[in-house]
């Protein structure tokens, strides 16, 4: 059978009771507690003490005085020669001028150097630059590059220049190249070409034209 507790045994239904109890207790130890340390510490006297009082004085600044300089001596006395009275001289202010002398013409002054003015070159005229010999000329005249033959380069190096009136050719530039020592070849090749100058209302004048040059390997 089932052991059935008493009413006294059964804390549960004290536990409010004696939690009540407990936290009373607690208080009163704790206030007994506190009184005693304040009354431990009513016999603590704190004394003053007198602070040390200092006296600050008053520096006087001292200004230091600029004695002046001392006077500039006298200059020493230099003997100086007696100046030489110079006699007055007659000027003969009576100088007629003779309005009827022949008035000296004087040569004029050198005229300035004109500089030469710088041929006009044309870019389209009524006749053309003809090639002498055609652009195989020109073609016959290429050495191909080593460098170029060894790198297998190939294509076409189009150069600019100006037709003299007496046929040369002046200021040749590459104005497209391939490298590998091509545009110079073509370059040197171009400037040895001859030409029948240009013509502009039946007179030779100077003219920019260009030409393509070709290397090809065989």
């Amino acid at each position: 059978m089932p052991v059935r507790k008493t009413d006294k045994a059964d804390l549960r239904s004290r536990y409010q009771v004696f939690m009540q109890v407990g936290t009373i207790l607690a208080l009163v130890v704790l206030i007994t507690a506190f009184r005693i340390s304040l009354q431990s510490d009513s016999s603590f006297v704190i004394e003053e003490v007198q602070q040390e009082i200092v006296q600050m004085e008053e520096i006087q600044q001292t200004k230091q005085i600029e004695k002046p300089p001392p006077p500039p001596k006298p200059p020493v006395p230099i003997e100086v020669p007696d100046d030489e009275i110079l006699e007055d001289e007659e000027l003969d202010l009576d100088v007629s001028l003779e309005l009827d002398e022949e008035i000296i013409n004087l040569p004029p002054p050198p005229a300035a150097e004109e500089e030469p003015e710088e041929p006009e070159i044309f870019m389209i005229v009524e006749q053309m630059p003809e090639l002498i010999g055609g652009l195989g000329s020109i073609q016959s005249k290429i050495k191909y590059p080593e460098i170029a033959k060894k790198a297998g380069v190939e294509g076409r190096v189009f150069v600019q220049f100006v037709v003299n009136t007496d046929g040369t050719v002046t200021d040749p530039v590459v104005v497209r190249g391939i490298g590998a020592g091509c545009d110079e070849e073509a370059v040197r090749a171009v400037s040895q070409a001859k030409f029948k100058p240009g013509r502009q209302r039946g007179k030779a004048v100077p003219v920019k034209m260009s030409l393509p040059i070709t290397f090809k390997l065989k």
